[in-house]
């Protein structure tokens, strides 16, 4: 189902017209998937968690895998945990989890980043990326933003401080951290296993290991919508609505732009609209490859915003066409830097630089040929003996901006 079918699934829904049928029953909806290992750690009563983010999803699967629970006679602990990722969120998704929990009895733990929020980690990486620049320690600016190939925003944000609060909960058990991941999602979601290892609730320390469950795979949004009206819980107002076809940050990397334009007609998002907005007028990067998030709702931004963001695009394109003279076996690889630049790459490099700086008006440092020829130097000496492979050895260049570019995997921090 494309992304225009299921926003005229969810329209229907809103609307409460009979997706499913008035003799429905709840044998109609798929059971959930719950390969053997799962039924045995169930019947040991091993701990579940829920992760929940307000969305149909997650709470179709809290649902159906809570009467499956129930069935199996389970007695170990439940609890819902939602990581909250503060400014960037939906207002109404904290609130909607807490539904969820009151429906199901089932405790509510919410964790959050301690360092700030999302918006605060992707100004944060763009401030350490300057900084980096500055340094000669990447050949390239790198983005601030979170990408389909570096997914931070899920790995930080979401599944490691989730991960940590369910090792420190539940020592010396085996833990099942629950999701409402569906295979129609996405080809990359298509190929996941109903239930796989989960390293991260592996811990020596506190003896507990875990895996991720998820029961929803082979279910379809039909799937979905049907379990919310056979349980009467509500959907989330992104979709009833505002019209979005799926819930998780208010504007998220991954998302359509017709989600992006619903995300944008509710007032309790546009602060962060126009603050991501301004991150990507400083950065001359765009929030997706493809699209500038100020063109999505550019008639919430102050005309100063609008005048700033066309210039911000223009940067852009220049900083893009400075970059494209450096040499190809300068970009960034696994290992980088592979060797010495001649001295006339180091005058090249030394233009280059100068331009970006001037550009983005950056304070920077090795401008001069000679003085980044010793910071390359210093580089190769810095590197672990295990970086300095045989050529055919070597991971190839990277040259795609968005998927992996100069120093992207490097600088994942």
């Amino acid at each position: 189902m494309d992304v225009k079918q299921q926003h005229t699934a969810l329209q229907r829904m809103a609307q409460d017209k009979a997706q499913c049928g008035m003799g429905t029953s709840y044998q109609e909806v798929p059971a959930i998937e719950a390969p053997p290992l799962v039924a045995e750690l169930i019947q040991n009563h091993a701990p579940v968690a829920f992760g929940v983010s307000g969305g149909k999803d997650s709470s179709a699967m809290a649902l159906a895998t809570t009467a499956y629970l129930d069935q199996m006679g389970h007695q170990g602990p439940r609890i819902l945990i939602h990581s909250d990722l503060g400014r960037v969120e939906w207002a109404e998704s904290l609130p909607m989890c807490q539904r969820l929990a009151d429906r199901l009895g089932i405790e509510l733990i919410v964790v959050r980043r301690q360092a700030g929020d999302l918006l605060d980690r992707w100004c944060t990486r763009w401030h350490n990326n300057v900084a980096r620049y500055a340094q000669l320690s990447c050949v390239k600016l790198i983005l601030p933003w979170s990408t389909a190939s570096m997914r931070f925003c899920t790995s930080e944000l979401k599944t490691a401080i989730i991960c940590r609060e369910l090792v420190q909960r539940f020592p010396g058990q085996t833990i099942l951290s629950v999701a409402g991941l569906r295979a129609d999602e996405s080809p990359l979601r298509a190929k996941l296993p109903v239930l796989m290892p989960q390293a991260r609730l592996t811990s020596k320390t506190l003896q507990t290991t875990g895996y991720n469950w998820h029961p929803l795979l082979p279910w379809s949004l039909q799937d979905v919508l049907c379990c919310h009206q056979l349980a009467r819980f509500p959907l989330h107002e992104a979709y009833t609505t505002y019209g979005s076809s799926r819930v998780s940050c208010a504007f998220c990397m991954l998302g359509s732009r017709a989600d992006l334009i619903a995300s944008s007609a509710c007032p309790d998002n546009q602060a962060i609209y126009r603050a991501m907005v301004e991150l990507e007028i400083t950065s001359t990067f765009s929030f997706q490859e493809q699209q500038w998030l100020g063109d999505v709702a550019p008639h919430l931004l102050p005309q100063e915003i609008r005048e700033q963001l066309h210039e911000a695009k223009g940067r852009a394109r220049q900083r893009e066409r400075i970059e494209a003279r450096i040499p190809r076996h300068l970009l960034y690889s696994k290992g980088w830097p592979l060797g010495m630049p001649t001295y006339a790459e180091a005058i090249l490099l030394s233009e280059v630089r100068r331009e970006i700086a001037a550009l983005l008006q950056l304070s920077i440092g090795y401008t001069e040929p000679d003085a980044i020829l010793e910071r390359y130097h210093e580089l190769l000496l810095a590197r672990p003996l295990a970086q300095q492979q045989r050529p055919e050895q070597r991971a190839p260049i990277q040259h795609c901006l968005w998927d992996e570019h100069d120093g992207e995997r490097m600088y994942a921090v």
